[in-house]
This record gives structure tokens, C-alpha cells and sequence, in this order.
């Protein structure tokens, strides 16, 4: 005995030291322990020292959603952490195993434990429907057998279904058989012909019970109900129904027909359809039309949970008499599962010189399905400096490949897992890990200059523009601060013009820009990192101030007077349509569309008898003068911009038709008196009048001297000659000169050397004197004639505005 026992104990200790020197232990406990019950001692089974152990150096990692167990980190002993039901995890599997893994984190090791779930007699036999009726003729002989529903047991082994036992009576007995699967099942058996005068209903109860400790039973009630005769039962066209199924078969889809025949006739021929002997979980699955003997499928099949069904059906005609076939369902495995990735260790930062081959990640790869549609590989982007190995099956660990990138701070890592299936399906995890850096980049603009457009008038302490450098380290290295070295706005201190926010950028205007004062200015803006010793680069930023609508047109010409009208122009009776009685002249400060300038006729005595060029600013009549037409003519001139909104100015021009001054004199001192706000206008004529008769005269003299002593033609006036005239009339002397206008612009004083009237126009632009006189011989003759037609030639002129 002695002996049998030193072997006994000496395979006991080769059978642990094999199993601990495989890296894998095995414990078996039963089902329904209570939370915290101890399932076996890890610490010591691995030889890990108690006093080491912490969440951080050793973890349990189980597979699947629920954690069953966990570490006692004081103790070293594998403990429960959930209530564990055998027949809830593994069904009807004879054995019940839970796998977790032992993840030693410092020395990345791994040990499998093995935990096997034994049965206790928990559940009691149950019946899946409480009554169950039979139909039977009167006619049937003695000796008939009636299957019954079977009692199910989620039990195993002796805890499982053992017997049926059947209530006393003088009709029926019961006959235990036991399938090819190993199951019992009963059978109504006929001892004694039914008479349905005597009893109709025949009420019975079935109990069944297993063999546990103590016994467990549950009972059905079989209610047998007598028919009158009916000699031919239904037969299903085939005994057994057999078909393969996809599992991901839509709802709702109808599978099978089953079809039987029934000789008889009437009520007899008429076949109801019933499922019997079928798991719970196949009549969650399957629903038989009970008219048709169509099989539907109402809820999804899964190959994970069970890849085979069989299922008897019956069919019961109005007589009383069923015909009995079986279904076989096979389900085929499709790839519906995406492989499932899980991390089970992760250092999330490393420095930038870590060596090749440092270990990174360690990852759990699980697909659910079969076959090749279980079978997965895991690959990573090739351009970066890591690779996958595969040190346990379904485990990869993540490494380091080759030397880091000192100028990438982190790196995003997707692990993809796909399974071989048709098609196949993959599923993606991205690990982030940083790398640490030192600060060896300066900050760098996303452009070598930057240009900005600010409208003027801008409100102060507005953001005109916005600057962003980026730096490629990290942290404390890659803090960027901003500032603004120099500016090209060298007359005025830049802080009164911009300020630039030292953490974003963003630039701001410190009052109104004036497109009139500057158009434009540039400055230049450093980027500065928080490094030891810090880096910095520099942009330059050119800032065009745009034009807005703030300048109305101001009126060059005519010149106005006190109360804003402008002089007198004289317009001669004799004018035909399109003469040019004077010119309006405008600037405005503005440029581009807000300075184009339009001129329009706002006001005027006889609206008919004059125009006005939309974009010259000429005025000219629109016809000749008739006799009925006023002497007197009061224009009002709008001039316009092509601003939004327009800003305009007016002029009031005063036109008088006379011949001669003399003529138009009585019409000036008339309307000077018309008005009592024009009282002084009066003396200022007079005074306007001696001073032109003293500038005609000395005018005069010094033309006179001016042809005596040059007496050749001025190289302006082209090809006319003066003394060309001289024996047709009277002779001409002319003096040119340039107003205060650019060139081509030019105005030009003609005088009759023998004229005894005097017409002239005294005008005044901005602050500069701009005299035109013009003087006329009322003799009939060329003199008349050439004077006009210098008068035309040169109003023809046109002023830009």
C-alpha cells in the first residue's frame, strides 16, 4: 500500500511541476460559489513572491465582457468576483471550462490558468409546456404509443433528467426509452380500449426527476381526450427534413414546408401542424405555421451558439390520428464577426532614444468565428518605426523597429486585424505614444510674408490680421510667443499704430487707419519659443490700409461765392445747341470707385435749355435761344461719387444771354438787387469791375510790348499767323499761358488790338487764380469770327475728375 501511495504522490508532483513549467495551471470548483470564495492559491502554484505583488506588476485578464476572477494581492489567492452559472456559460458542454491569464507586467511574462466549472444539482426538471393534451380514438387498438414532451434538465451527469413516473390508472402506462444522444424520453403507452361513452377525458400527470441530492421533480398534466374513429392517419412526405441554413438568414424568412397526406376525408382530412420535442432556444428561433406547415425563422441564428437544430413535428388531422417527421437544421458559419482587439498592456510614452526592440504594447486578438473566418493577422502602416510579433497565439506584441523620429512628438499607431473570411472583415485600433523631445526646432510660420487688407476708419483696438507659427517639439519647447521688431512706420512710435497678443498672434489696430494720410506699411513679427536657449524665426507682414467713402467731392470750378453760388458766366444770344457755356471741375480725395465722379443737372430756370456731361461736367445748351427764353438762368449741378453710400456736392451757376458786357451788366445788377442777401454784391462788382478794367489795360500795354519785342507766332497756337488777318480786320494779339490744371489742360487770353468792347470772364480754382478773358470786336468780320472759334476750340477742353 505504502508503495501505491509514493507513486501516486510522486505522479501527483510530476503532473504540477510539467503543468507550472508550461506556464499554465488548471483549478476546478463548483457552480453557485459565493463571491470572494477562494479558487486556488496563483501566488504560490507561479512562485511569485506575495510581498511583490501589486495591481501595477501583476494583472488577471480574462477573456470575454464579465471578470469572473481576481488576485488577492495580500494573500496571492485566486478569488471569485462574479456568481458563476455553469448552464448560463456553457450550456449543455460536458465540460465547463473559464480561461484568464496571469500578465506579470515587469517581466512581461504570461501564464493561462485553467479554471473548470463542475455541476451541483440546481435546477429541477421542467416541462416545456405544463398541460399537455392528447387526442386519441376510441378505435385505437391496445398496445398504441403516444410520445410525450420531454422534460429538460440543465443539469448534467447524475444531477440531469433520470426518470419519468406516471399517475395511477387502468388506461395507460409509461415506457422509459432513451435516444442515441443519451436522452430519456417517455411514451404513453394503451393498456386498455377506450370507450368515449364511458370516459371522454382521461386526466393524468406526468412527473419527472433527476438524480441529485437531494432529488429535484416537475410535473405536466396530460390530459387525454377520446374521438370517435378515424382509420388513417397523416404521413409526412419525407421522415426526416434535413437543410443547410446561413446564419445571417433574414427575419422573417420561411426555410421549410412540411407536407403530409391523409386519406380520409371531411373533418378527418384536415391537418393541424405542432412542433414537439424542441429546445427553449429553438422555439425562440423557429415558428411552425400550424395551417401551412410553413417553418419561419423570427430571430437571428448564430453559428457561435449553436451550428445544428433537431426538431420534431406532428401532424394531427380532425380525426384524432398525427403522423410524426423530424427537421435538421444545420447552420453554416458566415463571417459576421469582426475580430475583437484587445489591449492588455500599453506604455503610452518613451523616450526618443529608446533602443530597437523595446516593447511598446501587448495586444489579445479573439474572432468568434470558424474556420478561416476565425482566423485573423494584424499588420501596421510600413512607413513607421515599429513592427508586430507574435510570441503566443492570438497575442502580438508591439516593438520598436528602427531609430524614433526626433522631430515627430507623438505618433498614432493603428493596428488593424482582419479575418480571412468572404469578404473579410477587419477592425482597428489606434495606440497613441509620445515621444520625449528636446528643443532642437524653431518656430516656422506657414508663409515666408503675409499680406493684410484693412478698411480705413477701422475702429480702434480692432484685430486687423492673425499670425501662427508652429513648432515641432513639445510641451515647454513649443510654447510660441509673439512680438513686433520693427515697422516701416518710422515717423510715429509703432505702439501707437499696432499691438500684436503675445500668445495667439492675433495683431491689432491701436486707432483709425487714413487711407489719405498712409496707403500701406509693413512691420515685421518674431516668433519665439519657451526653449533653453530659445529659437526664434521672423516674418514680415505688409498691411494695405483699402479706401472707404469718407471724402465728399470738393468743386475746383467754378469758384463760389458767399453764399455759395458761383459768379456770372455769359453766354452769348447767338449760341447754338451743343455751345459750351463753361465746365464744372470736382476732386475727390478718395480712389478707385469711391473717386468717379458723376455730374447731373439737380436745378435749373428751363430744364430744356441746358445739359450737362454725366462724366465731363460740361455744360453746354441743348438748343438755340429763342426770343420767348429768360435773360437770366439759375443752374444748380449735382456732382455725385461712386461710393456706397454716394456722397455729392452742389454749385449753383448764375448764366446770363448778352452779347456783350455791357449788355449783360444791367441783368447782373438786377439780380443783385433782387435779393436782399446779395446787398453787398453790388460794391463788389464795382470793385470787380475797376480791377478788370486796370488788368484789360495793363493786359493791353503788355501784349503790345510783348509783340514788339517777339513778334513771332507762339509755337502753341499752331499754324495761325496774326498778321495773316491783318488786311481783313482788325489784328489780334494773343497771350497763352498754363492754369493751375495738368497739362493737356490749357487756357489761352485773346485780345482785339482795336476793339472798343470788352467781354471777360474772371474765374478763381482752389486756391490758385485761373484767368480766362476773352474779347470780341462787335464789327462783322473774321475778327468776330476767329475770336469765337478760339473760344470753342479751347472750351472743348476736357478736365478729368
Amino acid at each position: 500500500l505504502s508503495t501505491y501511495l509514493w507513486r501516486a504522490l510522486f505522479c501527483f508532483m510530476l503532473a504540477t511541476f510539467w503543468e507550472s513549467a508550461s506556464g499554465q495551471i488548471r483549478y476546478s470548483i463548483p457552480e453557485e460559489m459565493e463571491i470572494g470564495s477562494f479558487v486556488g492559491n496563483v501566488a504560490k502554484d507561479l512562485g511569485l513572491d506575495v510581498k511583490q505583488l501589486s495591481d501595477r506588476a501583476v494583472r488577471i485578464a480574462s477573456r470575454g465582457r464579465t471578470q469572473y476572477f481576481a488576485l488577492n494581492f495580500k494573500s496571492g489567492h485566486l478569488i471569485t468576483t462574479e456568481r458563476i452559472d455553469r448552464e448560463q456559460i456553457c450550456g449543455g458542454l460536458k465540460e465547463c471550462l473559464l480561461n484568464c491569464e496571469v500578465i506579470v507586467e515587469d517581466k512581461m511574462k504570461l501564464y493561462r490558468v485553467e479554471i473548470e466549472i463542475t455541476d451541483i444539482n440546481d435546477n429541477a426538471p421542467s416541462f416545456q409546456r405544463e398541460e399537455i393534451e392528447i387526442k386519441v380514438s376510441e378505435t385505437t387498438t391496445p398496445g398504441s404509443r403516444f410520445p410525450l414532451s420531454d422534460a429538460h434538465d440543465s443539469d448534467l451527469g447524475i444531477n440531469s433528467l433520470q426518470s419519468y413516473q406516471l399517475s395511477n390508472n387502468r388506461h395507460f402506462s409509461l415506457d422509459l426509452q432513451t435516444g442515441t444522444d443519451g436522452v430519456k424520453y417517455a411514451e404513453l403507452v394503451l393498456e386498455k380500449s377506450l370507450d368515449r361513452e364511458e370516459q371522454a377525458v382521461h386526466d393524468l400527470i406526468l412527473t419527472a426527476t433527476d438524480g441529485g441530492d437531494p432529488i429535484r421533480s416537475g410535473t405536466a398534466q396530460i390530459r387525454v381526450i377520446v374521438l370517435d374513429a378515424n382509420d388513417n392517419a397523416p404521413v409526412f412526405s419525407e421522415s426526416v427534413y434535413k437543410m443547410n441554413v446561413l446564419e445571417n438568414v433574414p427575419k422573417g424568412s420561411t426555410i421549410l414546408t412540411v407536407k403530409t397526406t391523409d386519406l380520409d376525408e371531411g373533418i378527418n382530412k384536415q391537418v393541424i401542424y405542432s412542433l414537439k420535442k424542441i429546445t427553449d432556444k429553438a422555439s425562440k428561433i423557429f415558428r411552425l405555421d400550424s395551417n401551412t406547415g410553413e417553418l419561419t425563422v423570427v430571430e437571428n441564428l448564430d453559428f457561435e451558439e449553436a451550428s445544428l437544430y433537431e426538431i420534431e413535428v406532428q401532424a394531427h388531422d380532425g380525426g384524432g390520428l398525427f403522423g410524426m417527421s423530424k427537421i435538421v437544421i444545420v447552420v453554416s458559419d458566415v463571417n459576421d464577426n469582426a475580430p475583437e482587439i484587445a489591449l492588455r498592456s500599453l506604455i503610452s510614452s518613451i523616450p526618443e532614444d529608446s533602443p530597437i526592440g523595446t516593447v511598446i504594447a501587448l495586444l489579445d486578438v479573439q474572432d468568434l468565428d470558424s474556420g478561416e473566418n476565425g482566423e485573423v493577422t494584424c499588420s501596421i502602416p510600413s512607413h513607421l518605426p515599429f513592427q508586430l510579433k507574435k510570441p503566443f497565439d492570438n497575442y502580438y506584441s508591439l516593438v520598436t523597429d528602427r531609430a524614433l523620429d526626433r522631430e515627430t512628438p507623438e505618433y498614432n499607431i493603428t493596428i488593424t486585424a482582419t479575418d480571412k473570411g468572404s469578404p473579410p472583415l477587419s477592425t482597428q485600433k489606434t495606440i497613441l505614444l509620445q515621444i520625449s523631445d528636446i528643443n532642437d526646432n524653431a518656430p516656422a510660420f506657414e508663409k515666408p510674408s503675409y499680406t493684410a487688407y484693412v478698411p480705413e476708419n477701422n475702429p480702434s483696438g480692432a484685430s486687423i490680421f492673425s499670425v501662427e507659427a508652429s513648432d515641432r517639439d513639445l510641451d515647454q519647447n513649443a510654447r510660441v510667443t509673439y512680438s513686433i521688431l520693427s515697422s516701416s512706420l518710422q515717423e510715429v512710435p509703432l505702439s501707437s499704430y499696432i499691438s500684436i497678443n503675445s500668445q495667439t498672434g492675433a495683431i491689432y489696430a491701436q486707432r483709425s487707419f487714413d487711407y489719405e494720410q498712409f496707403r500701406e506699411f509693413e512691420m515685421q513679427v518674431q516668433a519665439q519659443d519657451g526653449g533653453s536657449p530659445p529659437l526664434s524665426s521672423n516674418v514680415t507682414i505688409r498691411v494695405f490700409i483699402l479706401d472707404q467713402n469718407d471724402n465728399a467731392p470738393r468743386i475746383l470750378y467754378p469758384s463760389l461765392g458767399a453764399d455759395g453760388s458761383a459768379l456770372f458766366e455769359m453766354v452769348p444770344r447767338s449760341a447754338e445747341a451743343g455751345y459750351l457755356v463753361t465746365k464744372v471741375v470736382a476732386v475727390d480725395a478718395d480712389s478707385g470707385h469711391n473717386a468717379w465722379l458723376s455730374y447731373h443737372l439737380l436745378q435749373a430756370t428751363e430744364p430744356t435749355l441746358f445739359s450737362v456731361g454725366l462724366h465731363t461736367g460740361e455744360i453746354r445748351t441743348a438748343r438755340a435761344f429763342a426770343d420767348r427764353d429768360a435773360v437770366k438762368h439759375r443752374l444748380v449741378t449735382l456732382v455725385k461719387d461712386n461710393g456706397q453710400p454716394p456722397l455729392s456736392a452742389t454749385v449753383t451757376l448764375n448764366l446770363v444771354f448778352a452779347e456783350n458786357f455791357q449788355e449783360a451788366l444791367p441783368e447782373m445788377s438786377n439780380q443783385s438787387s433782387d435779393s436782399e442777401s446779395q446787398s453787398g454784391f453790388t460794391i463788389i462788382l464795382v470793385v470787380a469791375l475797376a480791377l478788370i478794367s486796370f488788368l484789360f489795360l495793363f493786359t493791353v500795354i503788355s501784349v503790345l510790348i510783348f509783340k514788339c519785342r517777339r513778334p513771332r507766332t507762339p509755337p502753341v497756337f499752331g499754324s495761325y499767323n496774326p498778321d495773316l488777318y491783318s488786311s481783313l480786320g482788325p489784328k489780334f494779339s494773343c497771350n497763352y499761358s498754363n492754369g493751375t490744371l495738368q497739362l493737356p489742360y490749357s487756357y489761352e487770353v485773346c485780345i482785339a488790338a482795336d476793339s472798343r468792347q470788352n467781354e471777360f470772364t474772371f474765374l478763381k480754382v482752389g486756391e490758385k487764380a485761373l484767368t480766362d478773358v476773352l474779347l470780341s470786336v462787335e464789327d462783322s468780320g473774321m475778327g468776330n469770327e476767329h475770336g469765337r472759334g478760339n473760344l470753342s476750340s479751347d472750351s472743348q477742353a476736357q478736365v478729368p475728375s
